[in-house]
C-alpha cells in the first residue's frame, strides 16, 4: 500500500517574544493511502503546527527549520512533492492545496464565512480547482451536500452558516473539503464542539466517505475514543516528538510509553470500581485553609426530608420573528423547556444530560433566575424555609443569588480579559459587601490554594493561563461567596482529557470539602457517570428519563436513552461505535421512537419502573414495550 504522505524529521520552530519555542521537533510518521492515521496528544503538543506546515499555512512566527513533507499524488504516480521547499503563495502549492490536501477545520462557526452562503463556499473551492460551468457547479455543490447527509440539499445551498445546527455546519466543512475529491483529508478536532449523537454521525460519515472515494484521512484529536473507532494507525505526540506510533491494536493493547498510558488512565470510563479515581497526567496540588471552613454551618440532608431544589412544572418558550408587510412581528416557537421536574438533594450531583438546544442551559438559567419561566415553580430550601425562587425580589433575591452559583462552560468568554485573577474571585465579594480589601485578599489567596493554583498568580490577567488553569479561575470565583448549589455547564466539554480529569477530581473533592450540592449539566455521558449520583436526560425541552447513576446506565429504557450510550465512542476495541442503534440520526426526534413513547391523549408522562427509575412513556405501555 503506497504512501499519500511521509513526514521524516520534520521540526518547526515559533519565535515568541520569551525566546524559540521547538513546536514540532523531529516528528517522522506516514499517511498511507485509503487508511487513517490518528495524530493524538494534548493542546500544545504540535498537533494543528504539523497540520498547518502539509497544508502551507504557517503563521508568520513560525519557520521550518529542517525535515521534509512527501506528497505522494495517486493520480500521478512517481511524482513526489517536497511541501517544505514550495513557496507557500506558488501556484504549484496553491494546486496541491484544497484539491489534492484538503482540512476540515475544528470550529465550523469560525471556519464558514458568516456573509456567504453554504453553497457559495462549497462552489469557491470548484472554482478555483475544477474547469467547471455556472450550471455544473451547483449541480456538483447539490450533490456533495446530498453525500454528506443534508435532507434537502438544494435549498441548503442558498442557507447561511448561522442558520445551520453545529452538525449541519460541520458536514457543510466535509462537503467543501470534499468537493475536489482529494487524496489526503486533514480532519483537525472535527467533532469537538459538537453533541455525542452528532460527533457519532460526523464520524461515520467521514468513514463512509473514505472508503467511497479511498481517500487517505490524518485525524487530530485528544479523545482517545475516536481514536479507537476511527483509527488504523496511531501517533502519539506530547511537546512536539513522537512518544509512540504503530497500529491502533498495538498501541491499545500494548501501550509502551508512560505518557499513553497516563493518558488511557485520564478518560473517564463506565467501567470504573466505586470510589476510583481518574489519574491526570500532572496532578494539581490543592491546599486547605481556614477561611472557607469556617464558614455557616450548613444543615445535612435528612432521609426523607425536603430537597435542596425542587423545580417543578417549568416551561418556557421563546417567540419567532416573521417578516410581514408592516414590519417583523412576534410568532409563537416551539418549547424550549416543556413541562419539567426534577429535584437536587443536599449534598447530591444531578446530572442533566442531552444535545445541545433541548433546554439544559434554558433550565439553569431559570433556576439562577436570569429568565423567567413562562409557568412552573422553583423551591429553594433556605436552612429549613422553603423559599419560592420565582417569587423573590429585591433583597431577598439578591442573598438567593449568593446561594446560587454558576460555572461557565468557556473558560475564554466566562473571564473578564480586563482583570486580574484577584479582581475576578474578589468581584462577588465586593458585590455583596463582604469583608474588607484585607480579609477578600485572603479569601482570594485561599481560594487559589483549593483550585491548585499558585497565589503568586493573583496579579496575572487570564491571557496568561491555559484552558485548565481558566476553568479553575472560573470555580475559585463561583465559590467565592460559599455557595450551597452549584450549577456547572459543561464544564470541561472545551478541556483536553488529562485537563478534564484534573477538573472532575477537583470538583469531586470540593463537593465532599465543603458538602456542595451540583447541578451538573453535559452532554459527555462518561463525565456525568464520574461524577453524578442521579441522571436526568432531556431531549427536546423535556426529560425522558430520570434514574440513579448505576440504573440508568445498565437498563437505560428510553429510546433516546439508549441512543445516547451507543454514540459515547469508547476506548476499547472491544467496545467499537454501533452506528445502527443511532436510529440514522433520528434519536432526537421524538415522532421516530416507538409508539410506547410518542405523544398522544394518554401522554407520555413520567412513570415509575421501579426505584425511582422515570420513564417517559404513555400510561397504557406495558412492560414489555418498555423493556425493548
Amino acid at each position: 500500500m503506497a504512501d499519500v504522505l511521509t513526514i521524516r524529521d520534520l521540526k518547526v520552530y515559533l519565535k515568541v517574544d520569551a525566546g524559540t519555542v521547538k513546536a514540532v521537533d523531529g516528528v517522522s510518521f506516514r499517511v498511507p493511502e485509503g487508511r487513517t492515521v490518528a495524530l493524538v496528544g494534548e493542546s500544545g503538543s504540535g498537533k494543528s503546527v504539523i497540520s498547518q506546515t502539509i497544508m502551507g499555512i504557517l503563521p508568520k512566527i513560525a519557520r521550518i527549520e529542517s525535515g521534509e513533507i512527501l506528497f505522494a499524488d495517486p493520480r500521478t504516480p512517481g511524482t513526489d512533492v517536497d511541501i517544505t521547499r514550495l513557496d507557500p503563495d506558488s501556484a504549484q502549492m496553491r494546486d496541491i492545496r484544497g484539491a489534492r490536501i484538503s482540512v476540515i477545520f475544528q470550529e465550523p462557526m469560525i471556519a464558514l464565512s458568516p456573509v456567504h452562503t453554504i453553497g457559495n463556499q462549497i462552489e469557491e473551492a470548484l472554482v478555483l480547482h475544477r474547469n467547471l460551468g455556472a450550471a455544473e457547479r451547483r449541480e456538483a455543490t447539490v450533490d456533495m451536500l446530498r453525500l454528506v447527509g443534508f435532507n434537502n440539499p438544494a435549498r441548503a445551498v442558498h442557507a447561511y452558516p448561522f442558520e445551520l445546527s453545529g452538525g449541519l455546519r460541520q458536514r457543510a466543512l466535509v462537503a467543501m473539503a470534499l468537493s475536489c475529491h482529494p487524496a489526503l483529508l486533514i480532519a483537525d478536532e472535527p467533532t469537538t464542539a459538537l453533541d455525542v449523537t452528532i460527533q457519532a454521525q460526523i464520524l461515520q460519515l467521514i468513514q463512509r466517505l473514505q472508503a467511497q472515494l479511498n481517500m487517505a484521512v490524518l485525524i487530530i484529536t485528544h479523545d482517545l475514543g475516536i481514536v479507537a473507532n476511527l483509527a488504523d494507525e496511531v501517533v502519539v505526540l506530547y511537546r512536539g516528538r513522537v512518544m509512540e506510533s504503530g497500529t491502533v491494536e498495538d498501541v491499545f493493547t500494548n501501550p509502551g510509553h508512560a505518557y499513553l498510558k497516563a493518558l488511557l488512565r485520564a478518560v473517564p470510563r463506565f467501567d470504573m470500581a466505586p470510589g476510583e479515581r481518574l489519574t491526570p497526567i500532572r496532578e494539581i496540588k490543592v491546599d486547605g485553609g481556614h477561611l472557607m471552613a469556617a464558614r455557616e454551618a450548613i444543615p445535612e440532608a435528612v432521609p426523607g426530608g425536603p430537597p435542596l431544589l425542587a423545580v417543578r412544572h417549568l416551561t418556557k418558550g421563546f417567540g419567532s420573528r416573521i417578516a410581514g408587510v408592516f414590519g417583523d412581528k412576534l410568532g409563537h416557537g416551539p418549547r424550549a423547556v416543556d413541562d419539567v421536574s426534577f429535584e437536587i438533594g443536599i449534598g447530591e450531583c444531578l446530572g442533566l444530560v442531552g444535545e445541545s438546544g433541548c433546554g439544559k442551559t434554558t433550565t439553569a438559567k431559570m433556576i439562577l433566575r436570569s429568565l423567567t419561566p413562562d409557568s412552573g415553580e422553583i423551591v429553594f430550601d433556605d436552612r429549613g424555609t422553603p423559599r419560592d425562587v420565582l417569587a423573590l425580589r429585591g433583597a431577598d433575591l439578591f442573598a438567593y443569588r449568593r446561594q446560587v452559583q454558576f460555572v461557565f462552560q468557556d473558560p475564554f468568554g466566562s473571564l473578564n480579559p480586563r482583570m486580574s485573577v484577584f479582581d475576578i474571585i474578589s468581584e462577588p465579594l465586593i458585590i455583596h459587601g463582604i469583608g474588607d480589601e484585607e480579609e477578600r485578599f485572603a479569601r482570594a489567596r485561599e481560594l487559589m490554594t483549593r483550585v491548585g493554583l499558585d497565589v503568586r498568580y493573583l496579579r496575572r490577567y487570564p491571557h496568561s493561563f491555559s484552558g485548565g488553569e481558566r476553568q479553575r479561575i472560573g470555580i475559585a470565583r463561583a465559590l467565592a461567596l460559599s455557595p450551597r448549589l452549584l450549577i456547572c455547564d459543561e464544564p470541561v466539554s472545551a478541556l483536553d482529557v488529562s485537563v478534564q480529569a484534573q477538573v472532575l477530581n477537583l470538583l469531586r473533592d470540593l463537593k465532599s470539602t465543603f458538602g456542595l450540592t451540583y447541578l451538573f449539566i453535559s452532554h459527555n455521558l462518561a463525565v456525568v457517570h464520574y461524577i453524578a449520583n442521579r441522571i436526568a436526560v432531556m431531549c427536546a425541552g423535556r426529560l425522558v428519563e430520570v434514574a440513579d447513576r448505576d440504573a440508568l446506565f445498565e437498563n437505560p429504557r428510553h429510546p433516546y436513552t439508549k441512543a445516547l450510550l451507543a454514540a459515547v465512542p469508547h476506548p476499547d476495541l472491544a467496545r467499537k461505535l454501533d452506528f445502527a442503534a443511532l436510529m440514522e440520526g433520528k434519536a432526537s426526534d421524538p415522532d421516530a421512537w416507538p409508539a410506547a413513547f410518542k405523544r398522544g391523549p394518554d401522554g407520555p408522562g413520567l412513570i415509575d419502573v421501579g426505584s425511582g427509575h422515570l420513564v417517559r412513556a404513555r400510561a397504557t405501555a406495558d412492560a414489555a414495550e418498555l423493556r425493548a
